[in-house]
């Protein structure tokens, strides 16, 4: 079970809001490019997310270039999953190598700094602050197993291969 804080953002939340392009050449300073994550959306959001936080988005969450340091920055950040209402496909994909929960679902009915329980097994988001459950899409075993290492690296380190 995670727990968190919904931090709130709208649709089309780009790898560029993300981790602005300005910002390139931290990508081998990982810790400090976390401290600008978000910071093109909003501001503040560096300074306000704690461990174990939800980024909450609208629709086509991730889109743009195919930076695999934007899902990892957000992770670094100590956010424990990501809920949109629909997400870039290399987004989600390399948010799940990297070991980051991406649950697509409904998110109009989350307000930002509501607090969250999500259940990955039973695919449930109960918002304790008003009392809404939404569902997201089952994930599958594959990737359960994959985030339960905390990413694709970590479970082949482990595993060595997949058993389908």
């Amino acid at each position: 079970m995670l727990t968190g804080r919904a931090l709130k953002f709208g649709d089309n939340i780009s790898t560029d809001h993300i981790i602005p392009g300005r910002l390139a050449h931290l990508r081998s300073n990982l810790p400090e490019l976390a401290k600008h994550v978000m910071e093109d959306a909003d501001p503040d959001f560096a300074s306000r997310v704690t461990p174990g936080d939800f980024i909450v988005g609208g629709s086509n969450f991730g889109l743009g270039s195919s930076r695999e340091h934007a899902p990892l920055v957000i992770k670094i950040s100590g956010v424990s999953a990501i809920l949109a209402k629909s997400v870039a496909r290399i987004f989600f994909r390399n948010a799940i190598n990297l070991g980051l929960p991406v649950l697509i679902c409904d998110t109009d009915k989350i307000n930002d700094e509501d607090k969250l329980e999500v259940d990955l097994v039973a695919g449930t988001v109960n918002d304790i602050t008003n009392g809404n459950r939404l569902t997201f899409s089952e994930i599958p075993e594959v990737m359960l197993h994959i985030l339960d290492e905390g990413g694709l690296i970590p479970y082949i380190q482990k595993h060595g291969d997949f058993k389908l």
